[in-house]
C-alpha cells in the first residue's frame, strides 16, 4: 500500500526533485505551494507525512505546524534555509519531529522519512505483522499480546489503546496531542488526575 506525503514548498524546482524521489520510492504526493493550500489539502485527505518548509507566502512553516499539531499526530519533517539554533528549537517546540537544512539531499531525505515512519509507526524490529518492544509482542493480524511466553489479555479498547502507543513508541504524548487523536476518547480523567482506559 502506498504511503500519501503531502509535500509543501514554494520554491517549484525543489519541489518538482523532492516529489520525483519520493515517487520512485512508491509514495503518493500532493503538493501544495503555500501554508493555506497545504491547510486546505490537509482538510480533504489523509497524509501519513508532512514535508514542511518554514520561508512560505501567505502562511508560514511555524505556523501551519502549530495549526495541524492541535487536530493530528502526523509525522512533520520541516525544510528550511535558516540555520539557526532558534529555529530548530522553536520547530521541534511545535511538535516537528525532524528538521532538515537546505542545501538538502532528495535522496537522503527520502531514508530519513522512511525511517521516521518507522519509528513512529513501530516496525523497526518488526516481522511481517509483529511489533516487537523488548519483551513484549504484538500479534496485529490476531490481537495477541504476550510479554515473554505469557500471553496478556486484554479487552479490545485497552489493546486499541496498547497498540496505539507502540506505534509512537520513544515519542513523548502530551495530553492535548494525545486527546486530539481518536484515541484520546479511550482514556477518562478521574478526580486524582490520573489517566485510565476507559
Amino acid at each position: 500500500m502506498k504511503r500519501t506525503l503531502l509535500l509543501v514548498e514554494d520554491d517549484v524546482h525543489l519541489r518538482e526533485i523532492i516529489h520525483d524521489y519520493f515517487a520512485a520510492d512508491h509514495w503518493e504526493v500532493v503538493e501544495a505551494d503555500n501554508g493555506v493550500a497545504a491547510l486546505e489539502a490537509f482538510d480533504h485527505q489523509s497524509f501519513d507525512l508532512l514535508i514542511l518548509d518554514i520561508m512560505m507566502p501567505l502562511l508560514d512553516g511555524f505556523s501551519v505546524c502549530r495549526s495541524i499539531r492541535k487536530r493530528s499526530d502526523i509525522p512533520i519533517i520541516m525544510i528550511t534555509a535558516r540555520e539557526a539554533d532558534e529555529d530548530q528549537v522553536h520547530g521541534y517546540e511545535l511538535g516537528a519531529d525532524e528538521y532538515v537544512t537546505k542545501p538538502l539531499s532528495p535522496k537522503v531525505l527520502v531514508a530519513r522519512a522512511n525511517a521516521l515512519i518507522k519509528r513512529v509507526e513501530g516496525t523497526v524490529g518488526a516481522e511481517d505483522d509483529r511489533l516487537n518492544f523488548g519483551l513484549l509482542s504484538i500479534q496485529l493480524q490476531s490481537h495477541q499480546v504476550k510479554v515473554q511466553e505469557d500471553e496478556i489479555h486484554l479487552s479490545p479498547k485497552e489493546y486499541e489503546l496498547l497498540v496505539y502507543l507502540a506505534k509512537h513508541h520513544g515519542k513523548v504524548l502530551s495530553r492535548e496531542r494525545f486527546c486530539g487523536t481518536p484515541h484520546g476518547a479511550l482514556i477518562m480523567k478521574t478526580d486524582d488526575r490520573r489517566w485510565i482506559p476507559m
